[in-house]
């Protein structure tokens, strides 16, 4: 038998998202775009509406509301996520609980994940895993950026990605990425 779900949308200074959870935890916190939902992920794809209903008292989606008006109040350190309920790959499943390492106000690189995954040269593998993942926000791929610490990729958008890094504090985490420049020829003592 099908687990039953939850789902609700909750407002958030970053605009509606859409929580869905099962009764082991949160399978999807996903943005609405207009009436638009972001793809769902394929274990939750095809299921039947009516078994989708509004959360009760106490569910994971409770808690993940509970969660979002904590982070959005900047309460960083008063965070306990909601347990999740995700599936994909084990190379996905890797990159998503790589990136809950990422603490709040730093950032990663794509090339930095793959590495300590084993994979160093598997950035763009890490991109496609982070582009699938389902849960927003708790798993947070807004704080992974560029090598050259460029804001790319988000499904939010890269105005999210940038407004989610500013409230975490970790945009002038980026500016050394962004600065990177050759070191200056008159203050090299090399060998002739």
């Amino acid at each position: 038998m099908a687990d039953s779900l939850r789902g609700t949308a909750i407002e958030t200074p970053v605009g509606p998202l859409i929580a869905v959870a099962t009764e082991r935890g949160l399978c999807a916190l996903e943005f609405q775009r207009g009436r638009q939902l972001s793809p769902l992920p394929a274990h939750l794809r095809g299921r039947d509406p009516a078994a989708m209903r509004t959360a009760g008292a106490r569910s994971h989606v409770d808690r993940t509301r509970e969660w979002l008006e904590r982070y959005f109040a900047g309460r960083f350190d008063d965070l306990e996520p909601p347990p999740l309920d995700v599936h994909g790959t084990p190379f996905e499943l890797a990159v998503w609980r790589e990136m809950r390492k990422v603490a709040i106000g730093s950032v990663s690189t794509y090339a930095a994940l793959a590495a300590r995954l084993g994979c160093p040269r598997g950035a763009r593998a890490v991109g496609a895993a982070s582009g699938r993942n389902p849960v927003c926000i708790i798993i947070p791929c807004h704080r992974i950026v560029g090598s050259d610490g460029s804001l790319v990729g988000y499904g939010g958008g890269l105005e999210t990605k940038r407004w989610l890094l500013q409230h975490e504090g970790a945009i002038p985490s980026l500016l050394p990425l962004a600065r990177k420049s050759p070191p200056d020829a008159t203050s090299w003592r090399g060998d002739p």
